[in-house]
């Protein structure tokens, strides 16, 4: 029998890079999507990953026709996925008074939360048609509460946990299932230029042994680490008065080009 095959966007490094091992360690076949092509075959150069076992395709996922292109591809040379994970994704602080800062925000909310919809849409007809398949979502728990500075990751992630809870009910009933995976900090190239403290912080193969285990077992929502989602949830609870002294003079995320 074929393998099963998993569709992974920013593939080239932290959480992509570590989902794709671990679904390979499985047994499963892998299309791997960025921008960046040329890391993702110097991994797999590296880690002595047969030729057979993969295939590379290059697209900016903030571009929808450049993924759907991809996804077309994908579905000629390797067939429907069994998993779809739209795991790219930037994050950039902003300051709302500066005009610049818009621009930069608009790009955030393209990338990571249109292209979670532009990645999953050229696969949901065939999936829906063959009757089954998972759409992975990857989110945050900065879209669980804004933070200061974080406006523009923090409004996307909760974008996306929001249009993955109503892209489930809209797929009730196919075959198709939608997992939303909420990261805490994971020790990536996009976590290291953070200024402030970040507890329970995950190396990116442990949160992909948790993350490739919530989508087995067909999870709809999850934070990774668990620790993460009881603080998250504490957040939610608190007034927002104290919430606001609380995250007085907290260090803000680097601007862009900072």
């Amino acid at each position: 029998m074929t393998a099963p095959l998993v569709f992974i966007t920013g593939a080239s490094s932290g959480i992509g890079q570590a989902l794709a091992a671990r679904y390979l360690r499985a047994g499963w076949r892998l299309a791997l999507v960025a921008r960046r092509t040329h890391e993702i075959k110097s991994w797999a150069e590296a880690n002595g990953i047969s030729a057979g076992s993969y295939e590379i395709y290059s697209a900016d996922v903030a571009q929808p026709d450049s993924i759907a292109a991809a996804g077309q591809d994908c579905l000629q040379r390797q067939g429907v996925p069994d998993v779809v994970i739209a795991n790219a994704g930037i994050s950039v602080g902003v300051d709302t008074a500066l005009r610049e800062d818009i621009a930069t925000m608009a790009q955030v909310l393209a990338t990571n939360t249109v292209g979670t919809a532009a990645t999953f849409q050229p696969f949901i007809t065939p999936m829906v048609q063959r009757g089954s398949g998972r759409l992975v979502g990857v989110a945050s728990v900065a879209g669980i509460r804004g933070l200061p500075g974080h406006g523009a990751y923090c409004a996307s992630k909760a974008a996306v946990i929001s249009y993955c809870e109503s892209l489930r009910g809209e797929l009730r009933g196919t075959g198709v299932g939608v997992s939303t995976i909420s990261p805490g900090y994971i020790d990536t190239p996009l976590t290291r230029q953070n200024r402030y403290a970040m507890p329970f912080l995950m190396q990116p193969e442990d949160f992909a042994d948790r993350a490739f285990a919530a989508e087995r077992a067909g999870v709809s929502y999850c934070v990774i680490p668990w620790q993460m989602g009881v603080v998250a949830k504490l957040l939610r609870l608190l007034p927002n008065a104290v919430f606001d002294r609380l995250l007085a003079g907290r260090p803000r995320k680097h601007r862009q080009n900072q």
